[in-house]
């Protein structure tokens, strides 16, 4: 990038990101920059000296790993730089917090090796980013979190952290995004964050915590959770209700999901975009954008066990919803069938039991991942909807389970059908009410007309009532048959 750009004046953003630029010419001098966005380039070895710029994005090159030991001089203002994905090794310098305006930081998936730097988690007073996912770091993490900790997102995913979640992470009340999975933490479900009432995103996915996570004072209200990952642990006991009924985002309610950003983001004196790895539709999937429309419970792989909280289908908002390798038990509860925005449902491998709700199949209009594999379910596959599209792996392993996709045949044929509305009970009524007077009519009109037919006394009997009956109403039809009786006796008499 040729030296020129530097002398335009008034130059304060500047964004050449998604290109192929190798090196900055400098020297960069007398440049009032603010702002400067190089990601995704081929840049290599040090940075020049920037002496004003502010915000810093070089993720995504091939930068020297020195740069960090660095920064303090060669990037006297700086207050956030992202450094994603460049390949960066060693340790994490203690010299970084020499830079004391720092906001956010971002050394994301690299090869960073060693401990957090203590001094690092002491600056979360100002710091409101701190995101070393993605990297080798050992030990523990740092019980050293200020009274006056601003931080809104911490991400410590994939690590080969231990130890247990610092306690004075309480301090953080204005957390957004905590995401410490796949790592050896241990320690029970950590309810003393119960007044970060910001909290959006809770990974807690593959580590070692334990315990059951309702509480005798269990008054957690954390009203923005869009997406709860504790897959993969050793929690116990019931799923606390009074806790999911307080996550009002993922209710229908008027309010939460979706209102503002369409992405979780933190704005201040810098824009910076979340992103977390989640497991949907069996597939693991990393969002480099969080939509605030995303909705996720994964509480697999645990050994939750009772049965599943009818208060579930209360979070009609949901997307996706894992209670799969637990020892849920009692039967499959048929308010899910209100979760209408659900697309993925995995109820495998538990020991629930009784019949497959109807209403699943009915409610579940944008399900287009299944499974209810190795349970104890009985009865008919109810057969509509989307139900109509899963093949038999979704249903295998409920031996006393009949009906299509399996092979099993079930005793009786008709396909399981949801409960007839009123209208559809209305119109059943008005056809069978047409149907008995045609019948009526037709079986008494046979009655007559049968014998009138076949059975000669009958007629005779019939006709001689029916004249009866007519000359007694019109006396006037009598006289005409004995006028006619007697022109016809005189036609009949011999002629001479």
């Amino acid at each position: 990038m040729p030296n020129w750009i530097w002398k335009l004046p008034n130059l304060s953003y500047l964004d050449l990101s998604y290109n192929f630029l190798v090196t900055l010419e400098g020297p960069i001098l007398n440049v009032s920059l603010f702002s400067l966005h190089l990601r995704s380039n081929q840049l290599q070895g040090q940075l020049p000296n920037i002496p004003h710029v502010e915000y810093l994005d070089f993720s995504e090159n091939s930068l020297d790993p020195s740069i960090l030991a660095n920064i303090s001089w060669s990037l006297p203002s700086v207050r956030s730089i992202f450094l994603s994905s460049n390949k960066l090794n060693g340790s994490i310098p203690g010299s970084i917090c020499n830079a004391t305006y720092f906001e956010g930081l971002d050394l994301s998936n690299n090869f960073f090796s060693g401990t957090i730097p203590q001094c690092l988690i002491e600056m979360s007073g100002s710091l409101n980013v701190i995101n070393l996912r993605k990297n080798n770091l050992i030990g523990i993490i740092p019980d050293a979190f200020p009274d006056n900790c601003g931080l809104q997102t911490l991400s410590l995913n994939k690590n080969q952290l231990e130890g247990g979640l610092p306690k004075s992470l309480a301090n953080c009340i204005g957390l957004e995004v905590l995401d410490i999975g796949n790592n050896h933490i241990e320690g029970t479900f950590p309810i003393y964050l119960k007044n970060t009432s910001w909290l959006s995103v809770l990974v807690l996915r593959s580590n070692k915590f334990y315990g059951s996570i309702t509480h005798l004072e269990l008054n957690v209200t954390w009203p923005w959770l869009q997406i709860v990952d504790i897959a993969s642990n050793n929690f116990t006991g019931n799923l606390p209700i009074i806790l999911l009924l307080s996550w009002t985002s993922m209710m229908d309610r008027g309010h939460g999901v979706g209102v503002g950003s369409n992405y979780l983001a933190y704005i201040g004196n810098f824009s910076y975009q979340d992103t977390v790895t989640i497991i949907s539709k069996g597939l693991e999937m990393e969002l480099v954008k969080i939509p605030t429309i995303l909705t996720t419970l994964d509480f697999s792989c645990n050994y939750f066990d009772g049965p599943i909280p009818e208060e579930i289908g209360e979070l009609t908002l949901l997307h996706t919803l894992n209670l799969s390798h637990n020892a849920f038990t009692s039967e499959i509860p048929p308010s899910l069938g209100k979760l209408s925005h659900l697309e993925s449902l995995d109820l495998s491998n538990n020991e629930l039991s009784g019949e497959i709700p109807v209403q699943l199949a009915n409610g579940l209009i944008f399900l287009s991942v299944l499974n209810l594999s190795f349970n104890q379910l009985v009865g008919q596959i109810p057969l509509m909807k989307q139900f109509n599209t899963f093949s038999a792996t979704s249903f295998e392993g409920n031996e006393r389970l009949c009906g299509l996709p399996l092979k099993t045949q079930c005793t009786y044929e008709d396909p399981r059908l949801p409960p007839p509305t009123y209208e559809e009970n209305h119109k059943s009524m008005i056809e069978w009410n047409y149907i008995s007077a045609e019948l009526g009519f037709v079986f008494g009109f046979g009655i007559v007309i049968a014998p009138l037919m076949f059975w000669r006394r009958w007629r005779i009997w019939y006709y001689k009532h029916v004249d009866d009956i007519m000359f007694r109403i019109f006396p006037q039809l009598c006289l005409r048959k004995e006028h006619h009786q007697r022109q016809a006796f005189r036609n009949q008499e011999p002629r001479h």
